[in-house]
């Protein structure tokens, strides 16, 4: 017999919430986002052999969440201070000196 929880949150935007939590998920886990209107709701449900490993792995994720939710506050916050085109990027240090002989 196996166990289940499912955890919602709503978010004013869930859909970013959800992909930065999705990463972290096991086979065990899958995160959707349900819309009821105006409403955005991050669901995640948990299934687990064992009642100890469903509470580790909501404990796991309650953790991955507050990461989430702060990673997309700041993101936010920085997509609205800084322009969103910067131009070209290169992983390549520009300032370095490379010896080439």
């Amino acid at each position: 017999m196996s166990r289940h929880a499912t955890i919602r949150t709503d978010h004013d935007d869930a859909t970013l919430v959800a992909r930065a939590l999705r990463p972290d998920n096991t086979d065990e886990m899958e995160t959707t986002v349900d819309r009821d209107g105006e409403t955005a709701t991050v669901v995640t449900h948990i299934e687990r052999e064992t009642t100890s490993g469903l509470q580790s792995t909501v404990d796991d994720y309650v953790v991955n969440l507050e990461v989430a939710i702060d990673v997309v506050s700041q993101a936010r916050t920085e997509q609205h201070a800084e322009p969103t085109d910067t131009g070209p990027v290169s992983d390549r240090d520009s300032d370095s000196t490379h010896d080439t002989q």
